[in-house]
C-alpha cells in the first residue's frame, strides 16, 4: 500500500505551469468539477452503450478514434497520444485488427514501423459514435451564441497540461504533411 506524505501540502500547477499551493477545500471548484464528471459521463456514456453490442470499451473507442483521424498513424505515437503502455495498447489493438475494424502495415521507409489504418467496417464503427456525440455537441451548443462556442474551445483546450498540445499535433502531424480526416 503506498504512503500519502502531506507534509509539504497538496500542490497544483498554475497557467505557466509552475507548483503552487492548491486551494482550500472552501475554494475549490466543486461546481466546474462537478459538470465536468457529469459531461463526461454523458458524453462517453452515448459510445459507451453502443460499444458494449461490439464488446468493446473505452479503450478501444479511443484507438479507433486517432487510427481514423490520423491514417497512417504509428503505433508508437499513439502510444504517446493516448499515454498509455504497449502492454494497455497490446490486447485492444490485436482484438481490433482480429476482428477486422483496423489493419496494419509496415512503414515504406522504415519496415519497423507499424502503421494503422481503419478499415471500412472500422470506419463505419468510428461514424456511428462520432455521430452520437456529435448530436450532444450540437444539442448543448444550440442556444450559445458564436462567442460563447470560442470561449468553451477556450476552456477545454486551457485544461490540457500545457505542453501537451504541440506533443500531441507533432506526434499526429510530424513536419505537418499529415492532416485529420474530416
Amino acid at each position: 500500500m503506498t504512503d500519502i506524505n502531506f507534509s509539504r501540502g497538496p500542490t497544483s500547477p498554475d497557467s505557466q505551469g509552475a507548483t503552487s499551493p492548491a486551494p482550500r477545500l472552501g475554494e475549490l471548484r466543486w461546481d466546474i468539477i462537478e459538470l465536468l464528471f457529469f459531461a463526461y459521463r454523458d458524453f462517453v456514456g452515448d459510445a459507451d452503450h453502443e460499444l458494449e453490442a461490439f464488446g468493446f470499451g473505452r479503450a478501444h473507442h479511443r484507438v479507433m478514434h486517432f487510427v481514423y483521424r490520423y491514417p497512417g498513424l504509428k503505433v508508437a505515437d499513439l502510444l504517446d497520444v493516448l499515454r498509455i503502455t504497449k502492454q494497455s495498447l497490446g490486447r485492444v489493438l490485436k482484438q481490433l485488427l482480429d476482428e477486422g475494424y483496423i489493419i496494419q502495415k509496415t512503414g515504406n521507409n522504415d519496415r519497423r514501423q507499424r502503421l494503422l489504418y481503419a478499415t471500412p467496417k472500422g470506419e463505419a464503427l468510428v461514424a456511428k459514435l462520432a455521430g452520437l456525440q456529435t448530436d450532444r455537441i450540437t444539442r448543448a451548443l444550440r442556444d450559445i451564441n458564436p462567442e460563447g462556442v470560442a470561449a468553451i474551445g477556450q476552456f477545454l483546450r486551457a485544461m490540457i497540461d500545457r505542453d501537451d498540445p504541440d506533443k500531441v499535433l507533432e506526434a499526429i502531424f510530424g513536419t505537418g504533411s499529415k492532416k485529420p480526416r474530416e
